[in-house]
Parts: structure tokens; sequence; C-alpha cells
């Protein structure tokens, strides 16, 4: 099982790398950089410059504010920068914050999606092979790209690429074109992994990463403080409408139950937890990095590794 360790939002450029490099020492085998408060891609240098064998991927960078050429040359610099340790993760966000926050047209986000991994790729393949780039989607329309402008070929493939979502169509549409597929929390139970996202990813053969968000501490005292604080970070979450939907389909219609909802147990238990609810279901799994004790979190790691995988 791939073990990814999602970096607090608030962590910047200047404390990233010290972040990153202890995730590394643990035995995590990819990094996620979000899309909050910080610029993505800068936090994601900085991650790579401070490690040397970790993958560190963005989870998400928010699509449509930038043309896919911009994000082509950013994703291209840190492939090369990381030899090639850098995986590009892309998101439409939500109509609300593409318009309002960021002040960019919305239309038909799942096409719009998929016609930007398409121009990525296009994009990629004439980086990398310096033929003449000639994309014509329903969105975007790339067909110049003189030599001066190519940054030329790099020693290893191309970045790949990976998206998230939650409705039917988004996901459908990342089976199809994406290399990879990281499951919104609210769609990361058991039950939902089962029923609607692997299914509707079966139209091709993504990676698919959990994102479980367990609760878990060194003591069980502790972990009853932490399970009262997720609470009611969860009840804000739901109360949008369209994550409220996924708790009728899990079947959770009280918060109070949260260990049904959300993996909980101290470091010990979480290892067989995490693999009673998901061996099969998935090829990797997120979790925080919490302070702590370097020795138990880092045996925890190594457990969860040996979880059986979706993907042969």
């Amino acid at each position: 099982m791939e073990m990814v360790a999602t970096a607090p939002a608030a962590l910047g450029p200047a404390e990233i790398g010290v972040w990153a490099a202890r995730a590394e020492r643990l035995g995590f085998d990819t990094v996620h950089v979000s899309e909050t408060i910080h610029d993505p891609f800068m936090v994601a240098a900085m991650a790579l410059q401070a490690t040397t064998a970790i993958t560190v991927r963005t989870s998400m960078v928010i699509a449509f504010p930038r043309s896919p050429m911009i994000t082509a040359y950013a994703a291209w610099d840190l492939a090369r920068l990381s030899g090639g340790r850098f995986q590009l993760g892309i998101a439409s966000q939500v109509r609300g914050n593409i318009v309002g926050r960021f002040s960019t047209a919305w239309s038909e986000p799942v096409a719009r999606l998929a016609d930007y991994i398409r121009a990525l790729r296009a994009i990629f393949h004439a980086f990398q092979t310096g033929e003449r780039l000639d994309y014509v989607g329903t969105h975007y329309t790339f067909d110049t790209l003189q030599p001066y402008f190519n940054p030329g070929p790099l020693e290893h493939p191309a970045p790949s690429i990976w998206t998230g979502g939650v409705n039917v169509r988004m996901v459908t549409m990342a089976g199809e074109l994406a290399d990879g597929f990281v499951c919104h929390p609210t769609s990361s139970h058991p039950r939902i992994l089962r029923g609607h996202t692997l299914p509707a990813l079966a139209g091709g053969s993504p990676r698919v990463i959990a994102n479980p968000q367990p609760v878990m501490a060194a003591t069980r005292a502790r972990v009853r403080e932490l399970t009262d604080a997720r609470r009611g970070e969860l009840a804000f979450l739901y109360s949008t409408p369209a994550y409220r939907r996924q708790l009728e389909l899990i079947g959770v219609t009280d918060l109070g139950a949260l260990e049904k909802l959300v993996p909980s147990g101290t470091y010990e238990e979480i290892p067989a937890l995490l693999g009673q609810w998901y061996a099969g279901l998935c090829d990797g799994l997120t979790i925080a990095v919490p302070d702590g004790d370097d020795d138990a979190l880092a045996a925890l790691v190594r457990r969860c590794r040996e979880i059986p995988t979706l993907s042969p």
C-alpha cells in the first residue's frame, strides 16, 4: 500500500522542507501538497529540494484559473528538478471559488477538466518529442510552440496526471483519462469505494488513493480527545449539501457514531484497522503526520505498507 503524508495547509515554502524530510524518514512514499493559502508549485519545489526519494504530488492544483500551458511549464520544471519525483494532481474545485475567489469563468467542469487533461498530455508530448503542438479541444486550443519556448525533453517519463472528484460524471472521466485518482475525504469510506467510486472508475485503470483521515494517537485517552475535535470538523464538512449525501450512502445519520465513519485507534491499533477497512480496495492511503514518537509512527507506516492493494 502506498503511504501518503498529507502536508498541513498552513505549511508554506519556508516550513515544508523540514516537514517533508521527516515524512521521508518515517517511510512515507508520497507527500501531498494542497492548494489553499500557498502556491502549490512553490511548496512542492521546496519539498522536493529537501528530500531525495519521496514522491511529491499536488493534491490538488486548481486547474481552471491557469492555462494548461502555464501548468505544464510548472510541472515540467518540477519533474526535471526532482529527477521524476513530481506528480501533477489537478481538479476543478467548486463554482463559488472559481468565480468568486479567482474571478475565472465557470463552465461544464467535467468536460472542461477532461479537455484540460488532454491538452496537458499534448503539451507534454510536444515538450518531450519536439513534435509540432497541434491540439484542438472543446475548451482549449494550442497550435503554437516555437522551439525557443519548448523546454526540451526529460530524461524520464512526463509527470503522471492525477485528479479527484465526488460526483459520478467526474469520477467516470477520471477513470478514462487520469493516471491516478485521489478520493475526497467524504468519498473514502469503504462502502462508497465499493458501491460508487470503483465502479465509476472502471472505464480505465487509474491508481486509487483513499483519504480516510483516521483519528490516531499514542494513547486511547488522546484518541478520545481528538475524536471530539474531529466530530466538529466533520459536522462543518458535511453541512455542504454536495457532501451530505455521502453520509446517507454510508448509512450514518448521527456523527456521534464517529467510529463508523472514520477509523479511530492508537498507533498500535490503526494498521490492523486500516487493513480491515481498505485491503484490496485502493492502492494508497493518506494520513496526517502528528508530532510525537517517530519510532512508533515509522512502525505504523511500515505495517500499513503491507496492506494488500487494489492493483496487482
